[in-house]
């Protein structure tokens, strides 16, 4: 099925729609822009910028994907922006391109973005993330993979979110947060782990039980920090402890600490 692009929209000369596209009234698609099969831009929506979408996005209206960075240090080129497929960016949501010549900021695959959402210039986003609305996430964060957001919660640059985590609602993040976990407050501390998340998305009992430990040496055992690594360096037995491990690894590379 060919693409249906309203009468009032704008399609400019150069961009690249693939079968069943559907752009809606006054909405803006620009030349560098590729949109896969089956994506769906709603009225007064824009997708603009050197922006490539996978299949089935669906970009409600007054959102715009694939903007100018507003990186200072901007100095031309063509930076861009990456997007995998069942993503749906609703109302007034925006997402920025990468700042330098070559770079991309990266968003990954089965998303949902609610309204107001921002992921600013060269974050890189996993799979299967839920932002609740106006959820900031400033420049160079990576958030991985089965995250849960909470609404008006906000991100310093270059921050990590780990995979299975949650962050509370109006949090402010200023470390990373750790996978498994949840953090919340003003500034945002680990409280607890994500036992619901970790349920739902189908870990297993001993994987959550790995997560229990870890969660005690960490947070909850009254050792320094380096000290509480040190102690769950020495509990991790490679393969036979992977969530330890993965803990480990996301602790031992943490370039802004550990909320």
């Amino acid at each position: 099925m060919k693409a249906r692009i309203h009468p009032t929209a704008i399609v400019e000369d150069g961009a690249r729609l693939a079968d069943g596209v559907e752009v809606g009234a006054y909405a803006y698609i620009g030349g560098e822009a590729t949109l896969g099969e089956g994506c769906i831009v709603m009225h007064h929506a824009t997708v603009e910028g050197f922006t490539t979408m996978g299949a089935r996005n669906i970009v409600y209206p007054y959102a715009f994907i694939g903007a100018r960075t507003q990186d200072l240090k901007y100095a031309g080129g063509r930076p861009g922006l990456t997007i995998g497929e069942d993503n749906v960016f609703r109302e007034y949501s925006t997402v920025h391109a990468a700042t330098k010549d070559g770079d991309f900021t990266v968003i990954g695959s089965h998303n949902n973005f609610l309204a107001y959402t921002h992921i600013a210039h060269d974050c890189i986003l996993g799979d299967y993330i839920v932002a609740s609305n106006s959820v900031g996430l400033a420049g160079h964060i990576k958030v991985g993979s089965h995250v849960v957001i909470g609404g008006m919660a906000g991100f310093h640059q270059f921050v990590r979110i780990g995979d299975y985590s949650m962050v509370g609602g109006m949090a402010r993040v200023t470390q990373d947060v750790c996978p498994y976990m949840i953090a919340e407050g003003e500034p945002a501390r680990t409280r607890t782990i994500n036992l619901v998340g970790l349920e739902r998305n189908g870990l297993s009992p001993a994987e959550i039980a790995e997560v229990k430990a870890a969660y005690r040496i960490l947070f909850k055992s009254d050792l320094p920090r380096e000290k509480a690594v040190e102690a769950l360096r020495n509990a991790c037995r490679g393969d036979e402890t992977p969530v330890m491990t993965k803990l480990l690894a996301f602790f031992e590379t943490s370039e802004r600490g550990v909320c």
